[in-house]
């Protein structure tokens, strides 16, 4: 039978978890189960989703919530997020005016088919969380990475972004804190976009997922620095209250006169054909967000702990340099290639091949701005990063 696959859906790519089908080779050609440093999944390693969420869960099923659910999202839970949003952001968005998703990613889905058209530009931070690359790409349009400086912890180059503003472009995203580099951007640079966005009128998309999870200074939510510029908000359960596999995010619209209205309309359009998210992981996220966090204060001492052990031991390994990450649990190392390998894909591939240790090509996150690095999570314990950062230690040492 001849399939013709579109080139849209057979070229798509997502490094993350691209880098799995590698190692599970590996695995099989070896024997030996490779150390997984490569997704952002607390659950895979020595985390659990707190129990009053794990209740929350037991409480919903048990009390019928086994129906659809509205394609906007269960109103208790839309609430929920509003709610939260005000007591821990200090930002007043309406609830009426949000989507609940499968995640941030589906956001993402939703947003760039909205939003996106043959030719297209979106502007994005280089690096980039993949899936809006991909995304972006999908609908026919072209990702625009605007520079993020290294050397001042990855805070955005606010003048590269200017430059890169065309009439095609049609949004700039922040991810802040960011992934891949667990940058904390800075709140004046923060304002500076703000002043561009307004300049060009052009909406913001503000990816805050991991808003809780900063380690020394807070991140400044969008919306309460933004005045009248719109802003599309990103958030979910997955991160902050340790729960990735409920897949539950929400997306909401802030704006002073009703600008968002039309991409609202053409998001739940969409989120109707996908008819609606699981309802009871919606009512066990309402208890989660209503949650006072107390479990976070040792969450984070559990990954400061580890960020500083990684941090130490990267900077250690020759060739290997790398920034202190200022929240989540990612860190993103520049590689001396010096010939050794053509690219940081061939040398992620090559510490599988000869470790074991499953990193992320940086390139994955950006050709630009994210070639010439690895990323890497800190979420395993302290023993498993060790021996991890031993074995690229030693292959190093062999190169």
């Amino acid at each position: 039978m001849k399939l013709n696959i579109t080139p849209r859906a057979a070229d798509l790519q997502y490094a993350i978890r691209d880098i799995v089908v590698a190692a599970r080779k590996y695995q099989k050609r070896t024997g030996e189960k490779p150390l997984y440093l490569n997704i952002g999944d607390p659950i895979a390693y020595d985390w659990r989703t707190p129990q009053y969420m794990v209740d929350a869960m037991c409480k919903a099923a048990q009390d019928g919530w086994h129906g659809y659910s509205p394609s906007e999202g269960e109103e208790i839970l839309r609430v929920a997020a509003a709610e939260k949003e005000k007591r821990v952001n200090g930002i007043t968005v309406d609830p009426n005016r949000m989507i609940v998703t499968a995640g941030v990613s589906e956001a993402i889905q939703f947003l760039t088919g909205a939003l996106i058209d043959v030719g297209s530009e979106f502007l994005l931070p280089g690096p980039s969380y993949p899936p809006y690359i991909s995304y972006v790409k999908f609908f026919g349009g072209k990702p625009i990475a605007y520079r993020t400086i290294e050397e001042d912890d990855w805070n955005p180059d606010t003048e590269d972004l200017r430059s890169k503003i065309t009439d095609k472009t049609v949004a700039i995203l922040i991810i802040n804190p960011n992934n891949p580099t667990g940058s904390v951007y800075n709140e004046k640079i923060l304002r500076e976009i703000v002043a561009i966005a307004g300049e060009y009128d052009l909406p913001l998309i503000s990816d805050e997922i991991y808003d809780q999870l900063t380690y020394d200074e807070a991140q400044t939510p969008m919306v309460r620095i933004a005045g009248d510029i719109p802003v599309i908000g990103f958030n979910g359960v997955s991160k902050v209250y340790l729960a990735p596999g409920w897949r539950v995010g929400y997306a909401y619209f802030h704006d002073s006169n009703g600008e968002l209205d039309q991409l609202y309309d053409a998001m739940i359009r969409q989120a109707r054909v996908r008819i609606c998210l699981n309802a009871t992981a919606q009512i066990a996220s309402a208890t989660a967000l209503r949650g006072e966090g107390d479990y976070l204060t040792e969450t984070m001492r559990r990954m400061r702990k580890r960020r500083d052990l990684i941090h130490k031991r990267l900077n250690e390994i020759d060739s290997i340099s790398t920034r202190l990450p200022e929240a989540a649990f990612y860190i993103m190392p520049k590689i001396d290639l010096r010939g050794r390998w053509k690219d940081d894909t061939e040398f992620v591939l090559d510490v599988l091949e000869s470790t074991g240790v499953v990193f992320v090509p940086g390139s994955g996150f950006g050709i630009e701005y994210g070639s010439g690095h690895f990323r890497s999570v800190f979420l395993p314990p302290p023993d498993t990063i060790e021996e991890a950062m031993n074995r690229l230690d030693g292959f190093m040492g062999k190169r």
